[in-house]
């Protein structure tokens, strides 16, 4: 384990943001290659793949950790505290990252009797794309892997209690960004222009009041940003911008939630005169879990020793895993990070080394099931 801490901690202190994360690559392949994977992959500019290939055919199983870190300014006074100015592993991708190098090192000195062990390192987690450019790079394209497993630290549960549930797990979120043109005027002549004030009200009162019940789970719409035109008390403007974020549990939802939101501008552009833009940002589908992959990381779970505790509802937060489990057979699982861990993305939070363990023994359990 002290080499797994030490490696964290070298992560944690250079950290770097999503699509930079050179140095963050570099150090994963120097300390991997040290456990001989059969076949290294590049993907993009960051994006890491490491394979070990059994001796006959068999399931393609894949581990995927993130490589990229926040734009905080960490506030802990570590030995390791990051020594990149406003950059910090805030949400626990160093943990992540560790884990599956971890996991490499087991499987080095118990190869696949069949299949294939597929270790990734994805880069952008945090911005969306990351996953999606991923999944769409011919390399992978071609690894064609069976099944997909992922985990995240959960701050506020208890030490390596494993967090697990059928379906969707994480939320569906996306960015909408509303532009409203109009006609700006003096504002001495209010009528010889066309202001977006009024439907920039009516616009956010509508899209707040959208009926619950159409919906078969929790979706909702927050509105995050409003701009009319510029300060200028002689001036009515003719240009309105509104930003909101979009959740939904379910990707259904998620669809009818957006198709009800653009409704809604469409509508009321038409009412006031205006002309609408709208576009679409930091989109992450919902996690959703395979059936089949929650009973393997549930009997990994139990084989391991750890609780596990089955959630009921999904997480109100997103993470791009979610094109994964769309496109192939996912499980992905939460990992207990303390009860009086700090919140993930706090400039005070470090990931525990206490758990890194944990994970690595969960994914080995997988692995043993699937590839020995």
């Amino acid at each position: 384990m002290k080499e797994l801490i030490k490696l964290r901690h070298e992560l944690h202190k250079h950290p770097e943001v999503s699509n930079n994360e050179f140095a963050t690559s570099e150090r994963i392949l120097a300390f991997i290659q040290k456990y001989s994977p059969d076949e290294v992959i590049k993907l993009g500019k960051t994006g890491l793949i490491f394979i070990y290939n059994g001796e006959k055919p068999g399931k393609t199983t894949l581990f995927r950790a993130e490589l990229d870190a926040l734009p905080i300014t960490e506030i802990n006074n570590l030995d390791y505290t990051s020594a990149a100015k406003g950059v910090a592993h805030s949400c626990g991708h160093d943990g992540h990252m560790t884990v599956l190098a971890g996991l490499a090192k087991k499987i080095s000195q118990n190869r696949p009797h069949k299949g294939r062990a597929v270790i990734l390192f994805q880069p952008a987690e945090e911005v969306e794309q990351g996953a999606k450019d991923v999944i769409e790079h011919p390399d992978f394209i071609k690894l064609k892997p069976d099944y997909v497993f992922a985990l995240h630290n959960i701050p506020g549960v208890e030490k390596s209690k494993i967090l697990i549930k059928q379906g969707s797990f994480a939320a569906a979120s996306k960015g909408m960004t509303i532009k409203l043109f109009g006609k700006t005027s003096h504002a001495a002549e209010p009528e010889n222009g066309i202001n977006p004030a009024i439907a920039i009200s009516k616009i956010i009162k509508r899209l707040n009041d959208l009926n619950q019940d159409k919906f078969s789970d929790l979706t909702f719409l927050t509105i995050i940003h409003v701009l009319l035109g510029k300060i200028s008390f002689g001036t009515s403007p003719g240009y309105a911008e509104i930003r909101a974020t979009l959740r939904a549990f379910e990707n259904k939802d998620m669809k009818l939630l957006t198709e009800r939101a653009e409704q809604i501008v469409y509508q009321v552009a038409k009412e006031e005169k205006l002309k609408e833009e709208i576009s679409f940002s930091e989109v992450f589908p919902a996690v959703v879990n395979n059936e089949e992959c929650v009973k393997i990381i549930e009997n990994s779970v139990e084989e391991a020793n750890l609780k596990i505790e089955r959630m009921k509802k999904p997480f109100r937060w997103s993470e791009d895993f979610g094109y994964f489990s769309n496109e192939y057979k996912g499980g992905f699982f939460g990992l207990g990070s303390g009860i009086n861990q700090p919140a993930l993305h706090n400039p005070d939070y470090d990931f525990p080394d206490d758990i890194i363990k944990s994970g690595v023994e969960v994914f080995f359990n997988i692995y043993k099931k699937l590839n020995l």
